[in-house]
């Protein structure tokens, strides 16, 4: 069966969506409205699996949740999702580890940038 995977958004009606896909495609799924509930539970429980997140959020945003997983030593693989087509920021999630960053526009195709997630561990440079 795969891994966990952690989804983190704070729109509630997309995290529901990519649930039940993940789901149908035979992932546990855990969702989180917020950065910091990911960061709550990932202090009280081992981390396994990859992490699907949103770059913009109110509160603590994509990119800053990933440098705190990042100083905590975490290695789970992280996939950036954005409605906002913002190369430089997508430069900045891969350059800080993410493994990937998925443009989502209603009305276009979805664009990636960087690697395509394969479960691998993050390397840091």
């Amino acid at each position: 069966m795969p891994g966990v995977v952690h989804v983190i958004d704070d729109d509630a009606s997309f995290r529901r969506a990519v649930e039940r896909r993940l789901k149908l495609a035979g992932y546990d799924v855990r969702t989180y409205s917020s950065a910091q509930q990911l960061l709550d539970f990932l202090s009280d429980a081992e981390a396994s699996g990859c992490i699907l997140l949103d770059v913009q959020m109110a509160g603590l945003s994509g990119l800053e949740l990933q440098n705190r997983l990042i100083e905590r030593g975490s290695l789970l693989p992280i996939v950036f999702v954005t409605g906002y087509a913002d190369t430089p920021t997508a430069v900045r999630a891969i350059k800080a580890g993410a493994e990937d960053v998925l443009i989502d526009q209603p009305g276009r195709r979805t664009r990636r940038h960087g690697a395509r997630l394969q479960g691998r561990p993050r390397h840091h440079h």
